[in-house]
């Protein structure tokens, strides 16, 4: 069976290496009321497969992510992690800054702390972080010292990058924990981390709780209570939720096929695709797609 590359039915852009550093993992950008958008983000569908972070001090523009669309809003934070679906409609001058940054830049901190991180596995798909006075302060303040560090000549400059942005990073998932989440840490609740990051990983290959169980070498009785327990939502909802979603962004985003679609997802059979969608999203993939398309214009 020939199924679509994710790359294929909506393209994922590459870091580009910042030409004055030679940075290929890192890139810090500040904002004084120009417009530099590459002609390519405008107006289509695509991924980054690296993180984006953009502070806005001052001004608006209009842009999708996922099925959501967001007018960006004076001394707000706005964050996107390699999964989601970026679509730009409208590009006006803001004054603020912009850091991209990669997995093999994370990776840097040898324990794989920061991978794990609230904002960094952004498990509820967010993308929009409120600002206190105090919080703007703060995060303005960590924004100069990344910007100074990064065009400095200093030696250790990625690891002087990485110390700075832990501590951002951490900052911003107390108020990512604050406005999307609970922050408790039991056993419990990193188990549920790890189940849904599986899923992240595999669910296009992998539809099965048993199969997530032996990953995590538990049995499929004890994942599936647990995470009832800690999410109210059963174990394969967690699966089928992935699924839906991923399906919403390709129905909304792209113009294949409902078959093509179904294969990309590692359905074998599109009318089951045709009847799972039904039956979580309450309409049809046609339907869905109708009705929801016209919001683009």
């Amino acid at each position: 069976m020939n199924t679509l590359s994710a790359e294929t039915v909506i393209p994922k852009y590459a870091f580009e290496e910042d030409v004055a550093t030679g940075n290929k993992m890192f890139k810090i950008v500040k904002s004084t009321g120009s417009v530099r958008y590459h002609k390519a983000d405008m107006l289509v569908p695509h991924r980054k497969d690296y993180y984006f972070f953009v502070f806005v001090k001052q001004g608006t523009s209009r842009h999708w992510i996922d099925m959501t669309l967001y007018t960006s809003r004076p001394d707000t934070f706005y964050f996107s992690v390699p999964h989601q679906v970026h679509l730009k409609v409208e590009a006006k001058p803001f004054t603020g800054s912009a850091i991209n940054f990669t997995d093999e830049f994370l990776a840097m901190e040898e324990n794989g702390f920061l991978k794990q991180l609230p904002i960094i596995q952004n498990r509820h798909n967010g993308h929009e972080l409120s600002l206190s006075s105090d919080d703007i302060v703060f995060i303005e303040d960590m924004l100069n010292k990344i910007h100074t560090e990064y065009n400095a000549k200093h030696s250790w400059k990625n690891s002087m990058l990485v110390a700075y942005m832990q501590v951002l990073l951490i900052y911003l998932s107390r108020l990512y924990t604050e406005q999307f989440t609970n922050a408790d840490q039991t056993p419990e609740k990193l188990l549920l981390k790890k189940y849904l990051a599986r899923i992240e990983d595999d669910y296009k290959e992998i539809h099965d709780v048993a199969a997530y169980a032996d990953m995590l070498n538990i049995t499929a009785g004890h994942l599936s209570e647990v995470v009832k327990k800690q999410s109210g939502k059963t174990a394969m909802e967690h699966i089928h939720e992935r699924l839906e979603l991923e399906a919403k962004r390709l129905l909304f985003h792209t113009d294949h096929s409902i078959k093509e679609i179904a294969f990309e997802l590692g359905f074998e059979d599109a009318s089951y695709f045709n009847r799972f969608f039904k039956r979580l999203a309450e309409q049809t993939p046609a339907d869905y797609r109708k009705t929801t398309r016209h919001l683009y214009h």
